[in-house]
């Protein structure tokens, strides 16, 4: 018996479910960014081994290029505001919302040269993704250890310092599509202080119109980028975290309201929160 035609009538339903139902379209594209994800982060490794030789931040300029051609399939356009500012001189820290798996797709859309991001150790060990992330000079954090998660924070100011780097951090500590911020977290904030560099808040506006878990709806879309002025940390001392996060979450959340076209009514958090470092 043969398996042909019962392989192309499998493929023809198949692709019937993704156009009639909205649901299966929704998982065969998630299906489809996680295969983009894993097959495009064996192919860069093997690049930034040829090319670099091992683990330096010069590689993410090209997993920069690989990851930006996920928006041509997925029929997504960003507008990005204010990206010069990301070219500044010297070693920052950088903080945006954090949404979803596509923020991959936002921060690779803007990431400056010399800049790093800040990761939980679980992606380390996720295959090729997990090599790339290494390869590109990504720092990875055990959440579960507070004492190693601050010792190595500690580290990286100092060699943020010495070797010129950007850091990238989602001040919110996880993935959040509720409408608003959640509360930051301490822990970039601290980092700023601690090495004296000026902190970037970059807002996305909310993916809620093409992208929504509940709903099951992966569409294409427009995603609004605004990044703001600098915060700058200069005489800063630890006794000033609280109220340099209350700054940066209230600028950003105003921001992410605007560009989102959200009234600031239509919130879960209607007052800026903190908590600790992890």
């Amino acid at each position: 018996m043969e398996l042909w035609p019962w392989l192309t009538a499998a493929l023809l339903l198949l692709l019937l479910l993704v156009q009639l139902s909205r649901t299966a379209r929704f998982y065969a594209k998630i299906s489809l960014y996680c295969v983009l994800c894993l097959s495009f982060s064996a192919v860069a490794s093997i690049v930034c081994l040829l090319r670099h030789g091992g683990r330096t931040v010069d590689n993410m300029s090209i997993i920069s290029w690989f990851v930006r051609s996920f928006k041509y399939v997925y029929g997504l356009r960003f507008e990005v505001r204010g990206q010069k500012k990301l070219e500044m001189d010297g070693p920052c820290v950088i903080i945006s919302n954090h949404q979803s798996i596509l923020d991959m797709m936002g921060l690779m859309e803007i990431l400056p040269k010399r800049c790093v991001q800040i990761a939980k150790r679980e992606l380390l060990f996720t295959g090729p993704v997990g090599l790339i992330m290494y390869l590109g000079g990504v720092y990875f954090i055990n959440r579960q250890r507070a004492r190693t998660a601050m010792s190595l924070m500690a580290d990286l100011g100092d060699l943020m310092v010495r070797d010129n780097l950007k850091v990238w951090i989602y001040p919110e500590g996880t993935r959040n599509d509720n409408g608003d911020l959640l509360p930051f977290k301490k822990g970039a904030f601290y980092l700023a202080i601690q090495a004296q560099v000026p902190i970037i808040p970059v807002v996305y506006s909310s993916f809620s119109s093409f992208y929504n878990v509940k709903k099951k709806l992966f569409t294409s879309g427009t995603i609004r980028v605004q990044v703001l002025d600098a915060v700058p940390t200069s005489g800063l001392t630890d006794a000033d975290v609280t109220k340099l996060v209350d700054t940066c979450y209230q600028s950003m959340r105003n921001t992410f309201l605007q560009i989102s076209k959200l009234p600031q009514e239509n919130s879960a958090i209607k007052e800026p929160g903190v908590v600790p470092a992890q």
